[in-house]
C-alpha cells in the first residue's frame, strides 16, 4: 500500500470529519486541518486511536500565515502526500450581491478558493513521482447553476471545478490527478446556516427547509462511504472529471 498522508480540510467536522476517519481506517495517515476548536482537538484524538501517524493542525484557509505554517508542518513531517480532500468550505454571505460587503464576498473566495490553491501549490513538492498523488476538490451543484443570494459561494464553487480541471492538466506527466465531486446535499453545519438565513433575502429559504423536514439530506457518513473509494482509487485517465456522488 502507498503509504503516504492525506491531508483533509474542514476535518473538524460534517464530511470532512466522516471522510478522514473512513480513510484513516484503512490505513491511511491524516492530517487534519480546520479552524481551531474542540471539534479539531476530538477528531485529532478520534484519528491517532485508529491510525498512530495521524495529526491535526489548526489552520484557517483564509489567512495566509496559517497555511503557510501548516505546509511547513506538514512538509516536514510527511515526505510522501498521496492525497488533499480540499472539503472545507463556507456559504457566507448569504445575501444578494448588492448586500454582501466586500470582506465577506472575500473571505468566501479565499475559503473556498484562494485557499485551496495555495494550500495545492506549496504541497505539491512531496507528491506525485512514481506513485501517483491524488487531489480531491468537494464542489457543489451550485458550481453549475446560479442560486439566488449565493454569488460568493456559486463563483467560488465554479472556480474551483475549472480550478481541478487546470491542476490535471499541469500535472499530469508529474502523476498528480486531480477531480471534484459534488456530495449532494447533506446534513452538515452548512445546512444549519443555510436555513437560518433571512428568508426575505434568501429566495430559496423555504426549499431547503424542506430538505430538512422531509428528511432528504443524506448523512456524512454515508456519503463518506461513496467518496472515499473514489478519492483513493480514481485514475489518471479521470483526472480533469467532475463526480456527482448520487451517480456513483
Amino acid at each position: 500500500m502507498d503509504e503516504g498522508a492525506y491531508v483533509v480540510t474542514g476535518a473538524s467536522k460534517g464530511i470532512g470529519r466522516a471522510v478522514a476517519i473512513q480513510l484513516a481506517k484503512i490505513g491511511i495517515p491524516i492530517v487534519a486541518l480546520a479552524r481551531n476548536s474542540d471539534e479539531l482537538n476530538d477528531i485529532e484524538k478520534v484519528l491517532h486511536n485508529i491510525n498512530a501517524e495521524s495529526q491535526s493542525i489548526a489552520c484557517d484557509l483564509a489567512i495566509e500565515s496559517d497555511v503557510e505554517r501548516a505546509c511547513e508542518i506538514i512538509l516536514e513531517n510527511f515526505p510522501r502526500i498521496s492525497g488533499i480532500v480540499h472539503n472545507a468550505g463556507t456559504i457566507h454571505p448569504v445575501l444578494p450581491v448588492q448586500m454582501a460587503s466586500r470582506s465577506d464576498w472575500s473571505r468566501c473566495l479565499q475559503v473556498n478558493l484562494i485557499g485551496v490553491q495555495h494550500l495545492t501549490q506549496r504541497l505539491l513538492c512531496n507528491m506525485g513521482g512514481e506513485l501517483q498523488s491524488r487531489i480531491s476538490a468537494i464542489s457543489s451543484g451550485a458550481s453549475l447553476r446560479p442560486v439566488g443570494s449565493w454569488s460568493a459561494y456559486c463563483v467560488s464553487k465554479a472556480g474551483l471545478d475549472m480550478w481541478v480541471r487546470c491542476i490535471a492538466l499541469e500535472q499530469q506527466d508529474n502523476k498528480i490527478s486531480a477531480i471534484s465531486v459534488a456530495p449532494g446535499v447533506v446534513d452538515t453545519d452548512m445546512q444549519s446556516q443555510i436555513r437560518a438565513a433571512d428568508p426575505e433575502l434568501f429566495p430559496d429559504h423555504s426549499k431547503f427547509i424542506a430538505l430538512h423536514t422531509e428528511r432528504v439530506l443524506s448523512s456524512s457518513k454515508d456519503v463518506a462511504r461513496q467518496l472515499v473509494p473514489l478519492l483513493t482509487n480514481h485514475t489518471m485517465a479521470q483526472s480533469g472529471q467532475r463526480f456527482d456522488v448520487r451517480e456513483l
